[in-house]
């Protein structure tokens, strides 16, 4: 059975945040869509490989880095849930995952 890749609604608009950003200083969608695509490539690696991110302080939270981004993220047998995204040129003392 395949899982079910549910993205919170804090991912969500971390994502769209970041989408947007690069939308409008490049003037453009194009690296947009592009980072878009390496996301979800990334995260569809989920699916056969749960265990491919780093560990995180909270249990049975999982990072994965995706160029300069922190996809934060649980699994379970029938999902991978998204729970943020982190730009890692961030303050890290303003990380919150959950």
């Amino acid at each position: 059975m395949a899982k079910e890749i549910i993205w919170s609604h804090k991912a969500r608009i971390k994502l769209f945040a970041i989408l947007e950003f690069y939308a409008k200083r490049n003037g453009n969608k194009k690296f947009s869509s592009k980072l878009y695509q390496k996301f979800t490539k990334e995260i569809n690696l989920l699916v056969k490989h749960p265990e491919l991110g780093m560990r995180s302080p909270i249990e049975n939270v999982r990072g994965l880095i995706v160029l300069e981004y922190v996809i934060f993220y649980e699994s379970n047998e029938y999902q991978i849930i998204i729970h943020s995204i982190w730009p890692t040129k961030q303050n890290p003392d303003q990380l919150k995952i959950l």
